[in-house]
């Protein structure tokens, strides 16, 4: 077989393996790119929107670091998870640290992640964050969401300054980095954060069958 023949039989299969090394919906959010905006319904009966969470209010000064985190009710990691940003959230309350959770998955693929059982665990956890629910999924994919959880770290002028994980082990006892914490305090005290971009891991985000 000739060489050009090698080439045109081998081409297809290249372009094939490609498209499949190919992240199914697009690429994470760039570091130092402005997060992208949303308005969407949360577990308390009200839309959030991103403008309003990274915004002040009457006396309250605007956040000085906001946490968006796409998470879900029925993956092992969210749940492992869950009480980490629970306290989170709580330590760093007065320190003007906001915080989102986003749940993108289709609920027609995983029941327990549908509308009303968010309402029921949001109660059941007492969240001391919004939890919202992104119906269309348009923004997990603006994000470049793959996995929950999947966090992303955001200044106040609402551009990107860390995505990945929120450390190293879903274990809290056997966690050796603290990546998020550590974002956090490097935007907190107005520095650059070391460490911008971790491997998220979790469970995979349940598309629609059609996106």
């Amino acid at each position: 077989m000739s060489r050009a023949s090698k080439l045109s039989y081998l081409l297809p299969l290249l372009l094939v393996l490609a498209a499949a090394a190919r992240p199914a919906h697009g690429e994470e959010i760039a570091i130092g790119a402005t997060a992208p905006a949303f308005e969407l319904r949360g577990t308390d009966g009200k839309m959030h929107t991103l403008a309003d969470i990274t915004s002040a209010h009457g006396d309250a000064a605007a956040p000085k670091a906001t946490v968006v985190v796409f998470t879900c009710n029925h993956c092992p990691y969210a749940k492992a998870y869950e009480p980490v940003l629970i306290d989170l959230a709580k330590k760093y309350a007065e320190r003007g640290v906001a915080w989102v959770l986003i749940n993108p998955n289709d609920p027609e693929i995983q029941p327990e992640d549908a509308f009303d059982k968010m309402v029921e665990r949001a109660k059941e956890k007492g969240y001391p964050f919004p939890y919202v629910i992104d119906t269309t999924q348009s923004i997990a994919k603006a994000y470049g969401a793959t996995v929950t959880p999947h966090v992303f770290l955001l200044d106040p002028e609402r551009t990107v300054r860390y995505r990945g994980r929120i450390n190293d082990n879903k274990d809290p006892a056997k966690a050796e980095t603290h990546d998020l914490v550590d974002a956090i305090e490097a935007v907190l005290a107005d520095r650059e954060v070391a460490t911008t971009a971790t491997k998220a891991f979790g469970c995979t985000i349940k598309w629609k069958k059609s996106s």
